[in-house]
């Protein structure tokens, strides 16, 4: 999961998803980026795994940055959020959490989630 950037003024264009690693690194990306979709994952998880390419899909072909956090190396962040099962996805809009779900959600109604906030 290797990060694909290109910088620019303010904004950071991603096209794969973004591998946190830590708060501070989260709250970078949350704050310099208009929305931010933060996928809590783990390795071991079926559902994520099931997600993963739709969150690829989401990073090429959205103006939205998406992040990764894994819940085994990062417990406390992933606590901090009330992460209670994988995946979580949280969004970001402006620096500021503005919806949270769990479980996998399919592609269409993640763009759409997406797209309320880049329009």
């Amino acid at each position: 999961m290797a990060t694909n950037a290109r910088d620019d003024a303010s904004n950071r264009t991603f096209d794969e998803p973004v591998s946190i690693d830590g708060g501070s690194h989260l709250e970078d990306v949350t704050s310099a980026n208009d929305v931010v979709l933060v996928d809590f994952y783990a390795d071991w998880c079926g559902p994520c795994q099931m997600l993963e390419p739709v969150l690829e899909q989401l990073a090429s072909t959205t103006d939205a940055v998406i992040a990764k956090v894994d819940v085994d190396d990062h417990q406390q962040l992933a606590g901090s959020f009330g992460v209670r099962g994988v995946p979580t996805l949280v969004l970001f809009a402006d620096g500021e959490q503005v919806e949270q779900y769990s479980g996998v959600l399919p592609e269409d109604r993640l763009r759409d989630l997406i797209e309320g906030y880049t329009e």
